[in-house]
């Protein structure tokens, strides 16, 4: 990983036990990865992610979230979301157009199977 990126253990606020991030869910997981990922590639510096998400969080907090842990890695998200779009990576508007394919996707899936996206998806 780039040499500019601290320890995870010091990532405030961060979900972890004694072996590392803790995730609730395999989509909080998988936006963990693609941050490393996208870092990895120098999309932005680990500098620039950590305010970027403490910006997320703080602005969060003060439109009254509470804080209690169960929200981290949709602030997480949104920054990754955010900063993307920043960067030229991606779009606001193609983000938005994936995040509503995946609404679909996931209503019309049963509960416990995976959710695949389909080109009915995203009209």
């Amino acid at each position: 990983m780039n040499s500019d990126m601290p320890p995870l253990a010091l990532a405030p606020g961060m979900p972890r036990d004694a072996d590392g991030p803790v995730f609730n869910a395999p989509w909080e997981a998988q936006a963990f990865a693609m941050t490393l990922a996208l870092h990895e590639r120098a999309l932005f510096s680990w500098s620039e992610w950590a305010e970027v998400l403490a910006a997320q969080i703080a602005a969060a907090q003060s439109a009254g979230d509470p804080d209690a842990g169960d929200t981290y890695y949709r602030h997480w998200l949104a920054a990754l979301e955010s900063l993307v779009a920043r960067k030229g990576a991606s779009s606001e508007d193609e983000l938005a157009h994936y995040r509503h394919a995946w609404d679909h996707a996931a209503d019309r899936t049963p509960h416990g199977q995976p959710i695949e996206l389909r080109g009915e998806d995203f009209s």
